[in-house]
């Protein structure tokens, strides 16, 4: 009875910062600059007062801010985004056709981030003040100072213009009508150079975090306990340092759920991956709000559940963590 008021709690917590993000997001939408009646009306053709003015009433935009918000709020709630004020169709399917794709380049990107980051560090620790440490710490700090675009131009300029190893951009190739294992291998060919480019700098923080937890566990009473006893150094290092070591990057990944959906803005720009990230960038500069403010509110549900999902992995990875309020 005690988890269910637990996670029922954190549910409550969790709509009320989706509807904080909903408030917010809506105002900084809205004091960005530029009139999205104008923009159509000039795309038309007209700058007729009467006709902007009755682009205005067909999308709700001459009403107050707060009933805007209101209309907003609610219609967000149950999903309904209206429609886009440039694509003339609902937001909901622009969304639906955009988001798995997204979501295949970010979550690729988060898991091979963890698994090469911690990996790395893991090595890095168990052969701390070693070449192999000092290797490993250089390389990671390479790839935290690159730039993402820069990594991404490079990569496209030396894998698909020069050695053309890997397709430039896109998600499948076009006209290529793929079907089966053949359409899978073709979208993983597409997505090891845009989910690489975006893990890169999340692997260098993954390895530094994993290194230091390790060796601060490595010092501890238990483990030189462990050690005293005779316990074998594989299952130390299982059972008793990785366990305790994992959990700041388990941290870290949650924290950098919401990092890498706005990476992936740059990234699919770059690579001209048909996410919402590249969704969202074209929306901005046409001034669609709806399009705008739902890819705004799936991104930062998104993010809220990968936290929940974080609390549940903390108490998976130590038994002892309970889930709070």
């Amino acid at each position: 009875m005690e988890k269910i008021t637990l996670l029922l709690t954190r549910i409550i917590k969790a709509l009320l910062v989706v509807l904080a993000v909903l408030a917010i997001n809506f105002a900084l939408v809205r004091a960005a600059p530029g009139d999205p009646a104008t923009i159509l009306a000039g795309e038309a053709g007209a700058t007729d007062a009467s006709f902007i003015e009755q682009i205005r009433k067909d999308y709700g935009l001459d009403k107050p801010l707060l009933v805007q918000f209101g209309i907003y709020a609610r219609q967000a709630l149950v999903l309904d985004f209206g429609e886009s004020y440039r694509e003339n169709r609902p937001v909901k399917d622009l969304i639906l056709e955009r988001l798995p794709a997204t979501l295949l380049l970010t979550l690729t990107a988060l898991i091979s981030s963890i698994i090469i980051g911690v990996s790395l560090g893991i090595a890095a620790a168990r052969k701390a003040d070693t070449w192999v440490d000092s290797l490993i710490t250089a390389v990671s700090l390479i790839f935290f100072a690159m730039p993402l675009f820069w990594v991404g131009l490079l990569g496209i300029l030396v894998f698909s213009v020069h050695l053309g190893w890997l397709p430039a951009y896109g998600m499948t190739t076009i006209g290529a009508g793929f079907s089966g294992w053949a359409a899978i291998k073709d979208i993983a060919i597409h997505l090891i150079m845009p989910a690489t480019t975006l893990s890169l700098f999340y692997v260098a923080i993954y390895t530094r975090v994993m290194r230091a937890s390790a060796i601060e566990v490595m010092e501890q009473d238990f483990v030189k306990t462990a050690h005293a006893k005779g316990v074998p150094e594989g299952q130390i290092w299982r059972r008793h340092i990785f366990r305790n070591a994992i959990l700041p990057v388990i941290t870290f990944g949650s924290l950098q759920a919401g990092h890498l959906l706005g990476g992936s803005v740059l990234i699919e720009t770059v690579f001209a991956w048909p996410g919402i990230g590249r969704l969202a960038f074209d929306a901005l500069f046409q001034r669609d709000y709806n399009l705008l403010l739902a890819i705004f509110f799936v991104s930062s549900v998104i993010v809220v559940l990968i936290n929940m999902l974080a609390d549940v992995l903390y108490s998976l990875a130590d038994p002892r963590i309970e889930l709070q309020t």
